[in-house]
């Protein structure tokens, strides 16, 4: 087994993710089973409790992993099915560290983080190469090389290549080259320091793949070469994209990364196959219609706080050959002025998930909207919920129907804890996470998009659709679509004398890749391009 560990320098949000993502799609084109993994050296146990401004989307695996969110690109990019063992972050180290020191498990010596805390981070790695039978681990870690929270990540890695021999463990860094404008021209200094760090710790990365806005001419190319102590072709080019990420891979094969590293790791592969990956690419770069989408969230400053959402309905609008122009809409502002402003003319209302109060007003009246005017509509978690509630008020005659997550003392709570759930206590990790069995109404609009009466989808939550109310806004009209068979969990909604109105608890967004688009966002595209060519 082979080891690749992608770090980066300079600055944050370089791209590590959707590097070692695309080199994933490289190698597995090229006939190579590989796994993926992250390290985030931030002293969180999960990111589950982490603001979204901050951190950006949760995602979640199947096991009911809260992980970072490119965990969400290795498997959109790849064939791989992530748990919790593929991301490791310095806050388990140290809890793992602390279990064990409080148990007397290290017998009575001096704790330290070399050996204790790197050795925990290479036994983590060790145990992955175990449990994955396969040909490549690429493990990205997180933060910026410097960061004096990533030195023991960096260290591990250092004495673990050296315990595993020449030839086992590769290193890519992947850096800036910025342009300034008022010389005209690309600057390699930032990226020779970045690499001066990485020596500095002991560690000589093969490769650099160079983050740029503008193409690198081969003078800097030889200039990095020279000053970072690599091969002039293994200074790998990796411009911004101009229509879609999923042009990465593309981008980096043009540039000979996969020959590289296969090279460099003494593998003997066929050429990669991308032949499908391209015909997919192009559809996404030159569609044949477009439609108008909303997304209303409260978010909005931040795109990677929905980056899966959003990766999921250009999934599902490029299986129908179709292009988003997605309209992003504060929740708030919709309270503020009303939703006629926002929405009047999209084709489509998607709601997002989220968590608190503030916004929801305005989400129930995006559904309301929706609703009324006959605009496909998609409910998300919190977007179903802000449904039902919107359903129960305008059509079931439940006048003050709320969640009791937002007005605890609201007499009709469509939306409430199961019993046996806490509301207080311990935030991480204590709500419903994971796949759970979905059984679908057989003739429903789910049931059709899915073409199966069984599924299994992710979630992320913690109130639930109130059974107590269920009667009521079914006889109302509103349909009840799937149900999770223990407990008779209410999972989907439907509206049937609309176009198109399905509102789900689960997450359908986390299953969604680029060739296989999930079955309810492609069911939501492709009745909003419907209302489209028919408005």
């Amino acid at each position: 087994m082979k080891y690749i560990f992608i770090t980066g320098g300079v600055i944050s949000s370089l791209g590590k993710g959707l590097t070692a993502a695309a080199l994933g799609t490289l190698l597995e084109r090229r006939g190579l089973k590989i796994a993926l993994m992250k390290f985030d050296p931030y002293l969180n146990v999960d990111p589950g409790t982490m603001n979204p401004y901050q951190h950006g989307e949760v995602y979640v695996l199947e096991d009911g992993a809260e992980t970072d969110l490119d965990l969400g690109h290795y498997e959109r990019f790849t064939s791989c099915h992530l748990t919790r063992r593929n991301n490791l972050t310095a806050g388990q180290v140290y809890e793992e560290i602390l279990r064990k020191e409080r148990r007397g498990d290290y017998l009575g010596k001096t704790v330290q983080v070399i050996p204790h805390v790197t050795d925990e981070i290479k036994n983590r790695l060790r145990h992955m190469g175990q449990h994955e039978n396969c040909d490549i681990l690429i493990t990205e870690i997180g933060g910026t090389t410097g960061d004096i929270e990533g030195l023991p990540f960096l260290e591990a890695l250092r004495q673990f290549s050296l315990e595993t021999g020449p030839g086992q463990c590769l290193f890519i860094h992947v850096t800036l080259v910025p342009f300034i404008k008022a010389a005209g021209e690309l600057k390699s200094k930032p990226t020779q320091q970045s690499v001066a760090k990485l020596r500095e710790i002991g560690i000589q990365p093969q490769i650099l793949v160079c983050r740029s806005e503008y193409p690198i001419d081969h003078e800097t190319r030889q200039k990095i070469s020279n000053f970072c102590n690599v091969s002039v072709e293994a200074v790998i080019e990796e411009q911004d994209v101009k229509h879609t990420i999923y042009e990465v891979p593309l981008m980096l094969h043009r540039e000979r990364l996969d020959e590289l590293v296969v090279s460099y790791l003494g593998l003997k592969t066929p050429p990669a196959d991308l032949h499908d990956w391209e015909r997919l690419v192009g559809r996404m770069i030159s569609p044949k219609y477009r439609t108008k989408i909303a997304m209303v969230g409260k978010y909005l400053g931040v795109p990677d706080a929905y980056k899966s959402v959003m990766e999921a309905l250009f999934h599902a609008a490029s299986g129908e050959d179709t292009g988003v122009d997605l309209i992003k809409v504060d929740a708030e502002e919709i309270e503020k002025q009303g939703p006629e402003i926002f929405l009047d003319g999209v084709d489509g209302i998607l709601v997002p998930g989220g968590f608190g109060e503030r916004g929801i007003e305005g989400k129930i009246a995006a559904a309301h909207y929706a609703r009324e005017k006959k605009i496909p509509y998609l409910g998300l978690c919190l977007g179903m919920q802000v449904a039902v509630i919107e359903f129960a008020r305008a059509v079931a005659g439940l006048k003050k129907a709320h969640s009791s997550e937002f007005d605890p003392q609201t007499q009709h709570p469509v939306i409430s804890l199961l019993p046996g759930q806490n509301a207080g206590g311990a935030k991480g990790a204590t709500m419903r996470l994971g796949s759970y069995i979905c059984q679908l109404t057989p003739g429903s609009v789910a049931h059709k998009a899915y073409g199966q009466s069984e599924i299994k989808e992710r979630h992320r939550h913690r109130y639930e659709f109130n059974n107590a109310h269920r009667a009521t806004l079914e006889k109302a009209g509103l349909r009840i679509s799937g149900i999770h068979p223990q407990g008779d969990l209410v999972e989907c909604v439907e509206i049937p004398d609309h176009p198109w109105f399905v509102a789900c608890q689960f997450h359908p967004e986390f299953r969604s890749k680029p060739d296989v688009p999930h079955p309810l966002f492609r069911g939501f595209a492709h009745a909003a391009l419907l209302h489209a060519q028919n408005n």
